[in-house]
């Protein structure tokens, strides 16, 4: 548990995972594997502060904690005007039997202030209201202004002691948004927190942005660029603003990019004299290697999480399927043999499934499978579905939505298929990437 909090805080205290039971004797816990899962009772009344400041800022920070804890579909937050303490003490145990008659199982309450050199502090506790106990107690300090990634941390701490899975909130979104009318989108790079939060254009719209990346060990993205007279892709690192081109392909066109997991190379599409193959460029060395000789297309190639694989999709076999390969090439065998056509793969964080853009009986679906292509599910169907990316603990997936007559936006779905929604960024949106956790 204590990873999950080190960026910002030391974790105070803490006790093993737990299980959910109505049973007094029980502590509790969600278990987000079963068949059909009713979400916990949560409280999150607003967090005390020490003057009208940091009492705002409680407020606001209790907010985010409940918003991101519902959106994941394990917690229902009990409703405020139910809450039979209006303030409580962080260093006081609550009232936990007033708070089982509301219906709730669990109580997040804390406390927001400001030291002396100006950082915010915020304390926090996790109760076992069945049980009078307290689960987590932690306190997180930082920039004042940097207050709602406090909040996430401290959804993702309550998350992780409930559901014994690692949070994804503090976490960001790179994406393709998308204006104008349909015969002259403007598709920019933008980035945003996961919910919605804080978006901002990281390119101007003089070019069309293709499938942003994230890497999954420092502050950079690669994407694809599309002017009028080249393709080309880029890195770009978050901290600096720098961009600089991958390679240089003369005569050819790259796009598709993805990040090795550790960060070092990126595997992408090279298309030369109509044949398209997948290469691989070593950002170190800055060379290029090229993975697959095949005079059908290959592209959309995702790493394993250790590195050794590689998923992509082939038309080698007379439609778009999955392939998977060795990352150093070679070995390539089909994987995906359900009726329809199989595109942009992509790897789950914890290495048991590949997600997929599948088109069947005129929809499009997000799908799952093994790594060796059984046990395929679908978690979507719609007009048009596709682009799926994992959230860094493997349990949800973002991926766009079109519907007739309305433009794309980006939904999630967790895993087993459940809590499909409809994320809150306004406007139009395709290829999104989502973050590691940030550190």
């Amino acid at each position: 548990m204590r990873h999950v909090i080190a960026a910002f805080a030391a974790l105070l205290a803490s006790t093993a995972p737990l299980a959910l039971s109505s049973a007094r004797a029980q502590p509790v816990e969600v278990d987000i594997n079963k068949g059909v899962l009713q979400p916990l009772p949560i409280a999150v009344p607003p967090f005390s502060g020490a003057d009208a400041r940091t009492t705002e800022l409680g407020g606001q920070i209790a907010d985010v904690v409940s918003k991101d804890l519902e959106r994941s579909g394990y917690f229902k937050p009990v409703p405020p005007s139910t809450f039979p303490e209006k303030t409580l003490n962080v260093n006081i145990q609550p009232q936990l039997a007033a708070w089982r008659q509301v219906g709730a199982q669990a109580l997040v309450n804390g406390l927001a202030s400001i030291d002396a050199d100006g950082r915010l502090r915020v304390d926090f506790r996790l109760w076992d209201v069945y049980n009078q106990s307290q689960l987590v107690g932690t306190q997180f300090t930082s920039t004042p202004d940097n207050w709602r990634r406090v909040a996430h941390k401290i959804a993702d701490a309550v998350y992780k002691r409930l559901t014994g899975e690692d949070g994804y909130f503090d976490t960001r979104i790179v994406f393709v948004a998308e204006s104008g009318p349909r015969g002259h989108r403007v598709k920019r790079l933008e980035i945003m927190d996961q919910d919605g939060a804080n978006p901002a254009f990281l390119s101007s719209g003089k070019e069309t942005i293709l499938s942003p990346r994230f890497s999954s060990s420092n502050q950079q993205i690669t994407f694809a660029s599309l002017t009028k007279d080249a393709i080309r892709v880029y890195l770009y690192d978050l901290e600096t603003g720098r961009r600089e081109t991958i390679g240089e392909f003369q005569g050819a066109m790259a796009f598709a990019p993805r990040f090795s997991p550790d960060g070092s190379h990126v595997a992408l599409s090279v298309e030369r004299n109509g044949n398209t193959d997948i290469y691989v460029y070593d950002l170190r060395s800055r060379e290029s290697r090229r993975l697959t000789s095949d005079p059908s297309i290959d592209t959309s190639p995702s790493y394993s999480p250790d590195g050794g694989q590689i998923v992509f999709t082939s038309d080698r076999g007379g439609s778009p399927q999955i392939y998977s390969m060795s990352s150093s090439g070679g070995g390539a065998h089909r994987i995906s043999f359900g009726s329809g056509q199989y595109t942009t793969p992509v790897w789950s964080p914890k290495g048991d499934l590949i997600a997929a853009t599948k088109q069947t009986g005129g929809q499009f679906h997000i799908v799952v499978m093994h790594p060796d292509g059984s046990g395929e599910r679908t978690l979507t169907s719609s007009f048009l579905d596709e682009g799926p990316t994992w959230a860094p603990n493997g349990r949800v997936l973002m991926f766009s939505r079109e519907t007739p007559g309305a433009g794309p936006r980006l939904w999630t779905v967790d895993v087993s298929g459940r809590n499909e929604r409809l994320e809150p960024y306004p406007g139009g949106a395709t290829d999104p990437a989502w973050s590691p956790l940030l550190k």
